[in-house]
């Protein structure tokens, strides 16, 4: 049922409130509810939860809605992205009266008397509406795979090094029956038990790192390991372990092994136009492993019949040795003349070779880059697509924009809970 126009003036006008108190509310409600129904312990990250990161997405996600209750158009890109990931986490439409049972009952907790009936009344109506705007689209989502309806076991089939820190694992469907095809730049959720925990399940989010074909026999992802501070079993509880899946993927995780996966989503992918009718310059602009989601969109453009268009591959790391894909990148610039290369690090060894290992020492700061690299200021239908890590993206498109790049001609793809800062 539509809010009345009473009730969205009553909601946007708790927009100063949910500022002021939208965490404590978030925190208050995913405190309430784990503890009632602590099942829901395997959607949510213990690292997010014990960082704070996820009640703080939350917190901003009521915020939005709220303040363009309106103007829901604005919200569409977050609606899409937060769909896609529940989605890949197999949500169900039930579980949304659990969450707007306790989310409403944490405002009353934190707010008291200032959640009036009316207010109250309202709040109920808007949730209502939001919750029944994702259980739409996730059906849709779950509807376009409907013979994959929910974790799905792999067996580990080749476990390979892409650098020191980055392996790539080829993974394989146990019940031997075909697999979707993806969108390149798309991810699987997987997840693993936690033995130490009593087999809560913990997920993780890894794009597909290989150009999609019609009918995969495997899914390929490349997992970085991540610095630890490994501690004890109240440690892993209370998520203060880091890199808990990634550094499981490496450490005890070997070729025989199995997971489970999810279908392929995600909302940052170069679509069927753009392999098939596109001549639009491509920028492919990397940070680390984050190289993964955009070596399959490089893979696939060059197999497609796009595959003639302008392309530079821009990537960042570390050292030579954390550098992603730069063999693989290299033979396809020597194929293909469209494709132009630049890697940038900012340590070398001393076997390593500009024009080979890499081809700019130091730091990719933006001027850096407009100095090393000539993108394609002048075509106003160029696309950008970046990976990394949330800071260096959003720098990154500041700078673009300042050079006259539209913002909906840079597309960001992040994996933390909630969106890319604006």
């Amino acid at each position: 049922m539509a809010l009345t126009p009473r009730q969205v003036e009553i909601v946007k006008s708790t927009v100063p409130i949910i500022k002021e108190h939208g965490t404590t509310v978030t925190k208050t409600f995913y405190h309430n509810m784990l503890k009632a129904h602590p099942e829901l312990l395997n959607y949510f990250s213990l690292r997010n939860q014990q960082t704070g990161d996820q009640q703080a997405a939350l917190a901003k996600s009521v915020l939005a809605y709220a303040t363009y209750i309106d103007d829901l158009g604005k919200l569409s890109h977050a609606v899409e992205r937060i769909a896609h990931k529940h989605a890949s986490l197999y949500v169900k439409a039930e579980q949304y009266d659990v969450v707007g049972e306790y989310l409403i009952g944490a405002f009353g907790e934190v707010l008291g008397d200032g959640l009036t009936p009316e207010v109250k009344e309202a709040w109920v109506a808007a949730y209502a509406q939001l919750a029944g705007v994702f259980i739409q689209k996730e059906q849709a989502l779950y509807d376009e795979v409907s013979a994959w309806k929910d974790w799905r076991k792999f067996r580990i089939a080749a476990k390979e090094p892409e650098n020191q820190s980055v392996v790539n694992l080829y993974l394989e469907p146990v019940d031997g029956q075909g697999l979707p095809t993806y969108l390149a730049g798309q991810y699987v959720s997987l997840r693993v038990p936690i033995p130490e925990l009593e087999g809560l399940y913990q997920n993780r989010q890894f794009s597909l790192s290989e150009a999609p074909v019609e009918k995969p026999s495997r899914y390929r992802i490349s997992v970085k390991r991540e610095a630890t501070n490994a501690g004890s079993v109240e440690d892993l509880r209370q998520g203060k372990v880091l890199g808990l899946i990634s550094n499981i993927l490496h450490d005890k995780y070997h070729v025989g092994d199995e997971v489970q996966l999810s279908a392929p989503r995600g909302e940052f992918f170069v679509g069927k136009k753009g392999l098939t009718e596109s001549q639009k310059p491509l920028v492919l602009l990397s940070a680390g492993v984050g190289a993964s989601a955009l070596i399959a969109i490089l893979d696939a453009v060059l197999a497609s019949t796009s595959a003639t268009r302008p392309i530079q591959w821009v990537h960042t790391a570390r050292h030579t040795s954390n550098t992603c894909y730069t063999q693989h990148v290299r033979e396809q610039a020597a194929k293909h003349n469209n494709l132009k290369a630049k890697i940038f690090v900012k340590e070398t060894r001393p076997e390593d070779g500009i024009g080979n290992e890499y081809d700019v020492l130091g730091r990719m700061t933006t001027d850096v880059l407009a100095k090393e690299v000539e993108l394609p200021f002048d075509v106003e239908e160029a696309e950008y697509y970046a990976c990394g890590p949330e800071e260096w993206m959003v720098e990154l498109r500041s700078f673009l924009e300042s050079r006259g790049v539209k913002r909906d001609r840079v597309h960001l793809e992040l994996f933390k809970t909630g969106d890319v800062d604006q």
